[in-house]
């Protein structure tokens, strides 16, 4: 209490000399002193006048300043969420971010966002990251989540209420004094748009519709194709987090909007949750779910996955079939002049003992794996410890080479390259 009133009487005697000064400043005697001797009197009136003015007003500002400090140390200014904020404050607040968001994305070019895969990757991370406080279609929102001020939006009801690139601006900054965070990998502007693409389609979604598109048709726990010789039981982090996108049996639902974990080299699947966790890998998406795990959670998701069977391809299409045989005399021959080498050195087909970090690309999508030369490209991906490696690499390629490369890939048989490590 001792400390308060001191603080008190010190703001409120430098406000007073702040006050003495500007009026002793700006007072009309120290003007008029100041003035010519050949001054009209009626002129030196005029400026008396208009000084005197700017005396008030400077009085008035240093003692709405002192008033303003001596409230907030005070405390009366309430910060109990349990308060909310009085009407003009709240409008004023969403006026201010209203307008700061018109400004900020002026010229944002919006990219398609009609893909399936795109909403896919949106809803998975929707279940994890957004529901806990904006709820979900079938459920109420969220009880806690709703005592914070200003309360977390029902989304569905304002989605409409604003232009994609606004949403991308929101979902990538987040919102100061609100509890709506920043995307945890401002790198992935990819991962970003997906999550855009997700809330433009929650508006039409009902409970049914929502469960489908974060778990799919059939989730299930079992594991077709697993290596008897893999742990009977899934793991807990598997059919509770994992299996969500990339499936209980690792196959990523059948669809491009993941890549595909079955068969995977066990030290790489370590190693790749080990660098999401630290955030040396760079994913909004998976930042957060393996910061959470455990190393032995780590270590038992790397081994069940890397024990399932990938299934062979599907035939590729006509039209790619020059593409793959020219992706393949740059996986097996690289490209000399472009200073590009082989990838199978580092990521097969075939049986040479590789390190067992480098993961396998034989049977993984073909668009996952365009996207990750992409990011490398950029030096957006980032990774374990010999991702580096590949920065200069993806550079060389051009798209039509990074494609090429990633539907030879597609289109081969996953098989095993020696004993697991």
């Amino acid at each position: 209490m001792r400390r308060l009133l001191k603080t008190v009487v010190f703001l409120g005697a430098l406000a007073t000399a702040g006050v003495l000064a500007a009026a002793r400043l700006l007072s009309p005697r120290r003007a008029l002193a100041a003035a010519p001797v050949t001054a009209e009197p009626g002129v030196q009136a005029v400026r008396a006048g208009t000084e005197r003015r700017w005396v008030k007003i400077a009085a008035f500002l240093a003692a709405g300043v002192a008033g303003g400090f001596l409230v907030v140390v005070s405390g009366l200014v309430p910060i109990k969420a349990s308060a909310g904020h009085w009407p003009i404050t709240a409008w004023f607040l969403h006026f201010a971010m209203r307008r700061s968001i018109d400004t900020h994305t002026l010229g944002l070019k919006t990219p398609p966002l009609d893909d399936p895969s795109l909403v896919l990757q949106g809803a998975g991370h929707y279940e994890s990251g957004c529901r806990p406080c904006h709820g979900s279609p079938g459920l109420p929102p969220p009880r806690i989540p709703q005592q914070m001020t200003p309360h977390p939006p029902v989304l569905p009801p304002v989605i409409s209420k604003w232009e994609p690139r606004e949403l991308f601006y929101i979902v990538k900054h987040g919102v100061k004094f609100t509890g709506m965070p920043a995307w945890p990998a401002r790198q992935r502007d990819d991962e970003v748009w997906a999550m855009v693409a997700f809330l433009l389609t929650l508006p039409e979604l009902d409970a049914a519709a929502y469960q489908r598109l974060v778990h799919g048709e059939h989730a299930t726990t079992d594991a077709p194709g697993r290596d008897m010789s893999a742990p009977a039981q899934v793991p807990q982090a598997v059919t509770q987090s994992c299996g969500r996108c990339h499936g209980v049996d690792g196959r990523s639902r059948g669809t491009d909007a993941f890549p595909r974990l079955a068969g995977q080299r066990p030290t790489y699947l370590y190693a790749a949750l080990q660098a999401f966790a630290r955030g040396e890998r760079h994913s909004g998406m998976m930042e957060p779910i393996a910061a959470a795990l455990s190393p032995i959670a780590m270590r038992d998701i790397a081994r069940y996955y890397s024990s399932l069977e990938n299934p062979s391809p599907s035939s590729p299409q006509p039209q790619t079939t020059l593409a793959i045989e020219r992706g393949k005399a740059i996986a097996s021959r690289g490209i000399p002049s472009q200073r590009v080498p082989s990838c199978e050195d580092c990521h097969g087909p075939g049986r040479t003992r590789r390190h067992p970090i480098y993961p396998n690309l034989a049977g993984q999508y073909a668009d996952y794996l365009v996207l990750q030369l992409e990011l490398f490209t950029k030096g957006h991906r980032g990774g374990s410890a010999y991702a580096h490696l590949m920065h200069p690499i993806a550079a060389r390629l051009n798209a039509a080479q990074q494609r090429d490369v990633a539907l030879y890939y597609e289109s081969l048989t996953a098989a095993p390259d020696g004993p697991k490590r």
